[in-house]
């Protein structure tokens, strides 16, 4: 299973620009009971924002960090995958380099957006088909 084929059919991403403040886009992860927003600038994926940036900004800033722009609290560069990656290799890239979120582009543009929720339900559900799968077979030999 490829990652394209795992976000076909899924609504819009909810996107924010560089140029909002960090108060904005932390009341959209709260409204939204999100844990990271892809962060755009120009049209095109500039990094991500989420709900560790807000710690550790307000940790190294203090409540001053609510007025500054997500583009400079963000992480940056967002590291992004084409909608043709294994849903395996995805949630291997994600394991290794402890993230959350994973932003898929394709032609420079953003199709879509995963969470390792995401990936991890995908391959849950796997195991659960496989293993009902063998015990039919075994049942039926």
């Amino acid at each position: 299973m490829t990652i394209g084929r795992l976000i076909e059919g899924r609504d819009a991403v909810l996107t924010c620009d560089v140029s909002a403040t960090v108060r904005e886009a932390a009341g959209i992860l709260a409204d939204r009971r999100i844990g990271a927003l892809p962060i755009m600038e120009n049209g095109a994926i500039a990094g991500i924002f989420s709900e560790r940036d807000v710690i550790y900004r307000l940790r190294e800033f203090g409540h001053e960090m609510l007025d500054m722009t997500v583009g400079d609290v963000m992480t940056k560069p967002a590291v992004t995958v084409d909608p043709g990656t294994p849903v395996l290799s995805a949630l291997a890239l994600m394991t290794r380099r402890r993230i959350r979120h994973l932003p898929v582009v394709e032609n420079d543009r953003m199709i879509g957006f995963v969470s390792i929720g995401d990936l991890v339900k995908y391959r849950i559900d796997a195991m659960e088909a496989e293993a009902a799968a063998m015990r039919d077979y075994i049942r039926t030999a």
